[in-house]
């Protein structure tokens, strides 16, 4: 039986597929639970055009990120923290505190987008941030002391 899963099932599918699956599993299991729908010719049709639309929204979400990764490529943000004498870091430069800054300068980019190495020295260093799914962006973090 032809089915078009709804949501992503394991060992089946991902979610907008059509899948073969016996009848039993698919009147008894997937269709009740809400997990997938019959694969009629207007079911069909109307998925194709789901994913038309879909397609064409991703396209301007990617070109979006991508913008915004390009402004990002180009920013130098400063965080200021405690330094000892010997210049080692009171604890050290988080993501929330680069993503902070990076509001300062006007981006609204969420903390857990932002990856960033282990920062417990001044100096410069390289955050990368997910823009989008797949588009990253990089920016230059400059850890200066208070």
């Amino acid at each position: 039986m032809e089915i078009i899963l709804k949501k992503d099932v394991a060992n089946l599918g991902n979610a907008d597929e059509i899948v073969n699956v016996k009848t039993g599993y698919a009147v008894n299991y997937l269709i009740p639970q809400g997990y997938a729908i019959l694969a009629t010719a207007s079911a069909k049709k109307v998925l194709a055009e789901n994913i038309r639309q879909r397609a064409h929204k991703e396209a301007k979400f990617i070109a979006d990120a991508e913008a915004l990764a390009a402004k990002l490529n180009e920013v130098t943000v400063q965080v200021s923290a405690k330094v000892s004498e010997a210049g080692k870091l009171f604890g050290a430069i988080t993501a929330a505190q680069v993503a902070e800054a990076l509001a300062a300068k006007g981006f609204e980019v969420d903390k857990k987008n932002i990856t960033l190495e282990a920062v417990k020295e001044l100096g410069t260093y390289e955050a990368s941030v997910k823009c989008y799914k797949s588009v990253k962006g990089t920016v230059k973090v400059e850890v200066v002391a208070e």
